[in-house]
């Protein structure tokens, strides 16, 4: 299976080779997590996968997760008996060069070499060249070239939805928000709700985030949106409304779709990251170009979330900074809030002076929801999906009228849901729904009957 076949009967180094080898690296684990390392090496040996990842996703979510130990046993465990895609599920949204060091690093350029991923595997080394370790440079020089004959290689078609895509008159198309999407109804009030953007501000994207590993992505997205290819929309859309809401930024929310004719068009669920190809093609279709992208990559695992942020400088297409968050079901907020906040500080963003004030929600867990059907709504007004890619309409009109009165924002959201479901004919209107009290929602009220 791809690099690591060679090696499968072989012990592991810990010592870096110094030539273009492609050797899974392995080290001592963290005490607290040996017995169980040792337990999912049997299961791997006895060709017990389910075992091993079920013993693995334990310890990820354990106080050792974040040592470079554990992440190096692990990958170099997984690499040695063949389950290079398991590498990239498990550790590459964890990895940080700086924190982690090197080996995991060389352990991730494997599996992506054997994956076939060169821009992948093209980013982590450009990560090890940038830690300026001269003891490493032979080896990654030998990665290098082996990246290099990888390129120059016939590649076999993959299409973005996975190899369940059926042949044939595919293409992929990317939506660009470039409003928050409650606001697409109410342009009457634009200069009573929207900031001025004056100056050189900063070109950001947010894209639709990835979920790897979803079964059968392309025939999933057929079917009405379910919960995680909604979040994955959702969440850049939140993003990028935020840094609407600031003097610095000019952003845009980046969403896919796809079409085969003569069926109708639906969204895409991309099941890998987004490749450097993708972010050019992204900022090639974007006016006035970018400065930064973040994408990321979404899971669910036991019932439990993670969601992993880069944030990607389009000068050398060099990725600046991860982040990453996890939350059970009931610490969603508290999870959303905090990963909004890590990005927010990092971006430096502050607040835009407007006659609308932006306020954070505090339940973004619910919001999303919101921006995820307003999305919908948008998308089928426009001709651009069918009725059929949205969920029940009653269900996502009373959850937005049950927030509406928590404040400016939330009654816009409801107003423009509710005047799209009105006009397209979908569920069943909400009676009695309070909004905010101000005098910019009455004057929404009208603007959007």
């Amino acid at each position: 299976m791809g690099f690591f076949d060679r090696f499968s009967k072989q012990k592991p180094e810990s010592t870096p080779h110094t030539n273009g080898s492609t050797e899974p690296v392995a080290a001592p684990a963290a005490k607290g997590a040996k017995p169980l390392l040792v337990a999912a090496r049997e299961k791997l040996e006895a060709r017990d996968l389910p075992g091993a990842m079920a013993i693995y996703e334990e310890i990820l979510k354990g106080a050792t997760a974040d040592r470079a130990d554990v992440l190096v046993a692990i990958s170099g465990d997984l690499g040695t008996h063949g389950h290079v895609a398991e590498i990239i599920e498990l550790v590459a949204p964890r990895y940080d060069a700086e924190r982690h060091g090197p080996a995991i690093g060389l352990n991730l350029i494997q599996a992506y070499l054997a994956v076939h991923n060169a821009d992948a595997a093209q980013h982590v080394l450009d990560i090890l060249f940038g830690l300026g370790r001269p003891e490493l440079e032979e080896r990654l020089h030998g990665f290098s070239n082996a990246i290099a004959e990888l390129l120059l290689a016939p590649a076999p078609s993959s299409p973005v939805g996975g190899g369940d895509a059926p042949a044939g008159g595919m293409k992929i198309g990317l939506v660009t928000i470039t409003k928050p999407i409650w606001f697409y109804g109410l342009e009457a009030l634009a200069t009573q709700i929207l900031p001025p953007k004056d100056g050189r501000t900063r070109r950001i994207a947010f894209a639709q985030l990835a979920l790897p590993g979803f079964p059968k992505a392309v025939e999933a997205a057929r079917q009405p949106e379910e919960e995680l290819g909604r979040l994955s929309r959702a969440l850049p859309l939140w993003l990028a409304e935020t840094f609407y809401f600031s003097a610095l930024y000019t952003p845009i929310a980046a969403v896919g779709t796809m079409s085969q004719p003569p069926a109708d068009n639906q969204y895409v669920i991309f099941d890998q990251e987004w490749r450097t190809e993708h972010l050019r093609q992204l900022v090639d279709t974007t006016e006035g170009g970018l400065d930064y992208i973040v994408t990321g990559a979404l899971r669910m695992t036991g019932g439990d979330y993670e969601v992993l942020l880069r944030i990607w400088e389009v000068k050398g297409f060099r990725e600046r900074k991860t982040f990453s968050v996890r939350w059970t079901p009931a610490s969603a907020d508290t999870g959303l809030l905090e990963l909004h906040g890590q990005l927010r500080t990092y971006l430096e963003w502050s607040p835009a002076s407007a006659a609308f004030a932006y306020i954070i929600p505090t339940k973004p867990r619910v919001w999303l929801e919101t921006l995820g059907a307003s999305l919908g709504f948008f998308l089928v007004d426009k001709g651009v999906l069918p009725p059929a890619q949205l969920p029940p309409a009653t269900l996502d009109l009373q959850r937005a009228a049950d927030a509406a009165a928590g404040g400016e924002a939330a009654s816009f959201a409801f107003l423009t849901l509710r005047q799209r479901a009105a006009r397209l004919g979908l569920g069943e209107m909400p009676a009695g729904v309070k909004l905010a009290r101000s005098t910019l929602v009455t004057q929404a009220e009208q603007a959007a009957r």
